[in-house]
């Protein structure tokens, strides 16, 4: 066995290859996040960016995607960007995990979207729990029938708002795969602001995941691509979602809405038409990553099973980061878990974000009279 460690961009036509080889040979690396093209984008913005390349005997086995920060830290490739971690190897592959973590030069690496079940983090894993999926194997009219059988008072309710928004805002258009630059930035100043309104943290405040996002949005290919969604009342843009795609999986990411038309629902309708045409695009599945939202439960079909792992070296700096992340990652898992300490803590976080939006324009009003 033989671990190699390089920059993404460091990675040669054959490695390329069969990466791609391997990630289509097994359903379970079916994402996007999981892609060498993703990699490559990571690694074209991020320094830290590594891949540990895993031979067996002689022959390519498995491609390890990380990032390598200051002070032997380790996290998964993406970290809290993204929704899906883990190794993209052959079925058999068994590491020792201390041993790959000695070859990429981290003391510990904590992952909360891992794919379940990977013999070498398998043993490591500390909880598992299904994760959202819009299951369109069957095609739509399947998917909706089971939409239906599953709340029936949801569906029509959503269905109803839909009619009311074209009949009041000059009908209704969605586009697939939009291409234009100007609406993904639409959906990203939504974000934004829904970020800041609700107490989270900005991710789009940071200019290399913008930057990511845009280069991603550009990526066109049969196995990979950004896909940009929208959907409009006349031509004013009303919701949007961007999102990643592999042939077969299109997954949630940076879904938003505008809040003048919230009364309307118009973030569900969007994810109901974007199904339809993923389902039309011949895309399998909609993964909508683990999290607490409502509207996500009702909008299931199906499941994927994702897992929170921890591995570590014996180090001062591995003790430094347990203290550091995993209380308050247990925090947050508990929180998920209760319907209704979730409801709370979104309330709490949602009046944080309207308090700290009213007082900004103020602050800012007394820092330009102070500068003055």
């Amino acid at each position: 066995m033989k671990i190699t460690v390089v920059r993404p961009r460091d990675l040669g036509p054959s490695e390329l290859f069969r990466w791609r080889e391997i990630q289509k040979a097994s359903p379970s690396l079916d994402s996007p996040f999981l892609s060498v093209d993703f990699a490559m984008v990571m690694g074209q913005l991020r320094d830290h960016v590594r891949v540990a390349v895993v031979e067996d005997g002689g022959e390519i086995a498995g491609f390890f995607p990380y990032e390598r920060h200051g002070f032997g830290v380790g996290r998964p490739l993406g970290g809290f960007l993204t929704t899906c971690h883990g190794l993209i190897s052959v079925p058999e592959l068994r590491l020792d995990p201390r041993d790959l973590l000695r070859a990429c030069m981290v003391s510990a690496i904590d992952f909360d979207h891992l794919v379940a079940g990977q013999p070498t983090f398998a043993p490591y894993e500390t909880d598992v729990r299904p994760a959202p999926v819009m299951d369109l194997s069957g095609g739509f009219g399947a998917y909706v029938e089971r939409v239906r059988a599953n709340s029936a008072k949801n569906y029509k309710t959503v269905r109803y708002k839909e009619r009311k928004l074209g009949r009041e805002h000059g009908g209704l258009r969605f586009e697939w795969d939009c291409a234009d630059a100007g609406a993904l930035h639409t959906v990203i100043g939504w974000k934004s602001d829904q970020y800041r309104r609700t107490g989270r943290v900005d991710r789009f405040a940071r200019p290399w995941i913008v930057r990511l996002v845009e280069e991603l949005h550009a990526r066109r290919s049969d196995d990979f691509a950004g896909v940009l969604t929208m959907l409009y009342a006349g031509d004013t843009p009303v919701a949007g979602h961007f999102g990643l795609r592999t042939a077969h999986t299109l997954v949630g990411w940076f879904p938003a809405y505008d809040p003048a038309f919230a009364r309307y629902s118009p973030g569900i309708t969007h994810h109901l038409h974007m199904a339809e045409h993923a389902a039309d695009a011949g895309l399998r599945q909609v993964d909508m990553g683990k999290g607490g939202r409502e509207y996500k439960e009702w909008l299931k079909t199906g499941v994927l099973m994702v897992a929170e792992a921890r591995i570590s070296r014996p180090s001062p700096m591995a003790a430094a980061q347990w203290l550091r992340r995993v209380p308050i990652a247990r925090l947050r898992t508990a929180v998920v878990d209760n319907p209704s300490l979730f409801r709370a803590a979104d309330r709490l976080l949602t009046g944080y974000g309207k308090a700290k939006s009213h007082f900004r324009p103020h602050l800012t009003a007394k820092q330009s009279s102070r500068a003055r």
